[in-house]
């Protein structure tokens, strides 16, 4: 039987039916994920580095629309930083799996997931990336990410290239979710603390990055949002990050349609800015509100400030929450990387299964 959505969704093989009826949550569920942080981020673009106060008086009930622009001028449904550094990451693991289907272990255990998303990282930096003239630089990137891949160029070694500690943006958390995605066991916890090292190695920024990637996982296997939620909690405790912990359990209590409606007044801790830890609090509060996904993310960016970024994390968890079905259509028709990040996905869980 050939899953729903693949009838509908324009990117996916209609004619390979291999994948089990039996993956099809899986499947949902991780598209869902993926084209969330593309519909967060580009929703959430035309209203960056805006203040609640002006959104509320341009939009009373939210930007319910994919339209573009904003303070950068972003064509409609074009990814920023944040997807494209997503889609730097989903190709890594692409590539991961490409090299084990080539049947040679030597190639699987050379293989370094997180210097093979700094590569693409790099290039998507120096002008080699699709919808941007070869050799131009991004319009958007936080300073943390630029060094990083500065240190990067020159090392060569994803380890040592990052920004340490002092230095806790959402440049790392923002781009994670392959890894919850397509990494299983131990390698998760390990890649996802890698693949943020190469720009934010401080210990709130790679232990943010695992709870968020251990929820992402418990979600697509089907556990409810409070569950997924301990999980995260549990992975924050055991890689003794308190702050990260406290950060999660702050966002279980956030009131995210209140903050939305009446603004991020100072009884509420809360802060739209581009802390790690904020973007972490927020998109906790958005998993457990279990609102629709559209009306869930149109609150979240229409609190401001890093709106693109806090979209684009909170929208991978209500997309690993909801799935591919419930995210809207006219979102999605608008989304840059749409088809190939359905191809992309697909590919993957193919190889994953026929490897066993």
């Amino acid at each position: 039987m050939i899953p729903k959505f693949r009838v509908v969704y324009s990117g996916i093989d209609h004619s390979r039916q291999s994948m089990s009826s039996s993956n099809d949550l899986r499947i949902s569920r991780t598209l869902g994920a993926l084209l969330g942080v593309h519909c967060g981020d580009s929703l959430g673009a035309t209203l960056e580095f805006k203040p609640w106060s002006q959104i509320i008086r341009q939009y009373p009930n939210g930007l319910r629309e994919i339209v573009g622009g904003g303070t950068l001028n972003w064509p409609v449904g074009h990814a920023t930083d944040d997807t494209d550094l997503t889609r730097a990451v989903l190709l890594a693991y692409r590539d991961y799996e490409e090299n084990k289907q080539a049947g040679s272990i030597q190639l699987v255990e050379e293989f370094n997931i997180a210097k093979a998303a700094a590569e693409y990282s790099l290039k998507w930096n120096e002008g080699d990336w699709p919808g941007r003239k070869k050799g131009t630089r991004p319009i958007d990137i936080g300073n943390a990410t630029r060094i990083g891949l500065q240190h990067y160029k020159r090392l060569k070694n994803p380890a040592k290239s990052g920004v340490g500690i002092g230095s806790a943006g959402n440049g790392s958390l923002m781009r994670c979710i392959p890894t919850g995605l397509f990494a299983s066991g131990e390698r998760r916890q390990n890649e996802s603390i890698a693949i943020s090292e190469f720009t934010h190695n401080d210990l709130r920024c790679t232990v943010a990055c695992a709870a968020y990637n251990e929820i992402v996982a418990a979600l697509v296997n089907d556990k409810t949002p409070q569950e997924a939620v301990e999980i995260g909690k549990t992975v924050a405790d055991d890689l003794d990050c308190a702050k990260v912990t406290d950060a999660i359990k702050e966002g279980e209590t956030l009131p995210l349609a209140k903050i939305a409606s009446e603004g991020p007044r100072g009884d509420i801790a809360v802060s739209a800015s581009g802390y790690v830890l904020n973007s972490l609090k927020l998109s906790i509060a958005a998993l457990l509100d279990l609102r629709s996904f559209e009306d869930v993310l149109v609150d979240v960016v229409r609190i401001g400030g890093d709106s693109d970024t806090n979209g684009a994390i909170a929208g991978g968890l209500l997309g690993a929450r909801d799935g591919i079905e419930k995210v809207p259509e006219r979102w999605l028709e608008k989304l840059q990387f749409r088809k190939e990040f359905e191809e992309v996905v697909m590919r993957i869980l193919q190889l994953q299964q026929d490897s066993g």
